[in-house]
């Protein structure tokens, strides 16, 4: 589904993702490991338009997306979280889902004239299938709750049903389990994994919790420098050398360290 060619951002002398070359298939979940400071935010980044890359290419489904701003992505089914929820924090939770489609007819001032049915038709609509999200999340009890009063997990549980709003196609999650309490991680987890199964859901994740990302991903990838340095399962990746170097000069003194390493 995406294919990053050679990619490059520089800020000045700095190379943040200096070459990096991926591939996301279909229907995966993809973990994304490194030390910190490998690239792996800038390089979602970029991916999601967030930042222009200064070299290389990224295709979607053959299609070339580089370059791309957040908002045209959107449109084509690619959506990124962040480590920090961007939630309306005065807007309930469900208003919050409900803010997500573009194109709403209440957009329009001549709709708030005479197209008062067709917009209270479509929130009827809207609030309906935000309804339907937040029980999926087992966050319904959340619904009339505002968003800035819950917890940092449901917030990334609320970023997670912003993206089945407008049913999307590839998910970047970045650094989903943080701050998130384990109860909380397990939840987000199931659902990544049933939005993956029973609805074909990609997906790509950065997180730190070595067991997290063994339990929902069929492909790990780890950065170093900016570069892809290893790809495989969990498995192969901790027990691969470069990969135990490039842990090792964040101050880990041994390998068995790596299971529970920042990535």
């Amino acid at each position: 589904m995406i294919e990053v060619h050679d990619l490059h951002r520089h800020f000045g002398g700095f190379r943040a993702v200096d070459g990096a070359s991926l591939r996301v298939e279909p229907k995966s979940i993809t973990g994304l490991i490194g030390p910190n400071g490998a690239g792996k935010t800038t390089l979602f980044n970029v991916i999601a338009g967030v930042l222009p890359p200064t070299s290389g290419r990224v295709t979607m489904d053959g299609e070339d997306i580089t370059g791309l701003p957040p908002h045209d992505l959107f449109h084509k089914g690619l959506l990124r979280t962040f480590q920090i929820a961007h939630e309306f924090s005065s807007m309930t939770c469900r208003e919050n889902l409900m803010m997500v489609p573009g194109g709403q007819s209440g957009e329009s001032l001549w709709n708030t004239w005479f197209g008062r049915k067709r917009i209270a038709d479509e929130e009827r609509a809207l609030r309906a299938k935000a309804d339907e999200v937040l029980e999926f999340l087992t966050i319904e009890h959340l619904a009339e709750q505002r968003a800035g009063q819950v917890s940092g997990g449901q917030k990334k549980l609320l970023e997670l049903g912003r993206t089945m709003m407008v049913d999307a196609k590839i998910v970047f999650l970045d650094e989903v389990g943080a701050g998130v309490n384990r109860t909380l991680l397990g939840t987000i987890g199931d659902a990544i994994l049933r939005l993956n199964k029973e609805r074909g859901y990609t997906f790509v994740v950065i997180e730190h919790d070595m067991d997290f990302i063994g339990k929902i991903s069929d492909h790990v990838i780890c950065m170093a420098e900016g570069h892809v340095l290893a790809e495989g399962s969990l498995a192969e990746i901790k027990a691969d050398e470069r990969v135990i170097e490039a842990y090792l000069g964040t101050g880990l003194k041994n390998k068995d360290q790596l299971a529970g390493a920042g990535a």
